[in-house]
């Protein structure tokens, strides 16, 4: 029986326990946004590690952090001349909000017409715990293994890493590795796996304006005080032209045109029509001229991801807000500087805003995009493990969202990187009603183990 055979055969064999496993896992409420899920957190990581603890040969901790702690395991007994393989997920989730959307409880994992409803499914609990899964069934077939591994299960993915970027340099040493392998990413279309190359970099800002010391009546104070709702808008809507280019001074500086080269290695899977029947989007963005790939993957881009002031309850409260917010956040390419784009954005709307309004600003931080090789060994062994899974060729695919500490780590430890995953765009996350069907998790399972036996 090969290898691939023994794997099947042990998931069926397992296969009603794991996905118990699976449901306990999910049930922890483990939001880093907020501080009020402090103690779910905590027991997350808990129950991560002390599972890896009683099933796996890897030696498991926890490390503290200033934030979240990190779940940290390793089986060195390869050798150091071995290579050595970090594994990168994350157990934190993002908020549930708007709970009233969701068709079952988000921390109550239930199954419908075989996918698993629940924050976390897909992103990133169910495909950190696929990996965690399949390291316990290698350790039980085959005993030692002829690669070290690490794992590194962080808890503020969610939340810009933090706590592992401030102890990522006392840290160099215990997470050093030849490869690290991202299991937070997706496959190419429903039937056809993928590796990821690269993700793109992120700044994340709020920002505020002030223009008076309270809400005002909006009859007697019309016509007199200046709306900060209006301004706002107005002050945003001067950060883009009208073919799609953004407008602060600087943005484009660093970008450098994606070689043909490159553009003939990566594979996009959406085109206009599909991608607009599927989400329902009416209006397409980006740069005019360019195509869904590259305002996806080759271009940075500015969005608007929240903006609010004044009264939102039922019916009308008539007033001018005293205050309005927006949270705005732009992803990168590679060679762009999270730091010096920040600036150059706070820069832009200090001086596009209405005079006599005060503004301020709340930075999230940021973190620059990374790029990874297909010729490394780790890249190989995946999408040959990924091709023996499904039957099909690998493409090769780029993330147009963020994983904010990966080119930090992966510069600190002067490691290759490889992303790879099972989810889809269709899955939700982010939003109500996410999900991961059991089928994916099975093959994201298979696609890891056999991808360590390959090493």
């Amino acid at each position: 029986m090969n290898s691939l055979c023994r794997l099947k055969e042990w998931f069926n064999l397992h296969c009603t326990q794991v996905q118990e496993e699976y449901f306990q896992w999910l049930r922890f409420a483990s939001i880093s946004a907020d501080v009020q899920y402090a103690k779910d957190m905590r027991a997350c990581a808990l129950w991560v590690r002390d599972y890896l603890a009683k099933y796996t040969q890897m030696t498991s901790c926890l490390i503290e952090t200033t934030g979240q702690p990190i779940v940290f395991a390793e089986d060195l007994r390869a050798g150091p001349a071995a290579p050595t393989v970090l594994i990168y997920g994350h157990y934190d989730v993002q908020p549930v909000d708007p709970l009233e959307l969701w068709t079952s409880p988000p921390f109550e994992p239930t199954m419908r017409d075989g996918k698993v409803y629940a924050r976390g499914a897909l992103d990133d609990k169910g495909q950190i715990f696929y990996a965690v899964v399949a390291m316990r069934a290698l350790h039980e077939l085959i005993g030692p293994l002829s690669v070290n591994v690490k794992l590194c299960i962080e808890g503020e993915e969610e939340s810009a890493s933090q706590g592992l970027e401030m102890a990522l340099s006392q840290l160099k040493g215990t997470l050093q590795a030849d490869a690290i392998l991202v299991v937070d990413f997706g496959q190419f279309d429903e039937v056809t796996p993928a590796i990821t190359l690269g993700a793109r970099g992120l700044v994340a800002l709020e920002v505020t304006l002030t223009g008076s010391n309270s809400d005002l009546h909006s009859g007697e104070h019309g016509g007199l005080a200046y709306n900060p709702n209006r301004a706002m808008v107005e002050l945003l809507a001067k950060l883009w032209g009208s073919q799609g280019y953004i407008q602060v001074d600087g943005f484009y500086d660093d970008v450098v045109e994606a070689s043909a080269d490159l553009r003939q290695q990566i594979d996009f899977a959406l085109e206009p029509k599909s991608y607009q029947k599927t989400f329902g989007v009416g209006a397409l963005g980006g740069e005019r001229g360019r195509t869904m790939a590259e305002n996806n993957f080759f271009r940075p881009t500015l969005e608007i991801n929240g903006i609010g002031g004044g009264y939102f309850g039922a019916g009308v409260k008539t007033v001018i807000p005293a205050h309005c917010t927006a949270k705005i956040s732009c992803r990168l390419v590679p060679n762009q500087d999270p730091k010096k784009i920040e600036q150059k954005l706070i820069e832009f709307l200090k001086s596009h805003v209405v005079a006599g309004m005060q503004i301020a600003f709340h930075s999230f931080g940021g973190a620059p995009a990374f790029r990874g090789s297909s010729d490394s060994f780790l890249a190989k062994a995946i999408a040959k493990a990924a091709e023996e899974v499904n039957g099909r060729a690998c493409k090769k695919v780029l993330c147009g969202a963020s994983i904010p500490i990966i080119a930090k780590l992966a510069k600190e430890l002067e490691a290759d990187v490889v992303g790879m995953g099972y989810g889809l765009a269709t899955d939700n996350i982010h939003a109500p009603n996410e999900h991961f069907d059991m089928s994916r998790f099975e093959k994201g399972f298979l696609t890891l183990g056999r991808a360590i036996e390959l090493l």
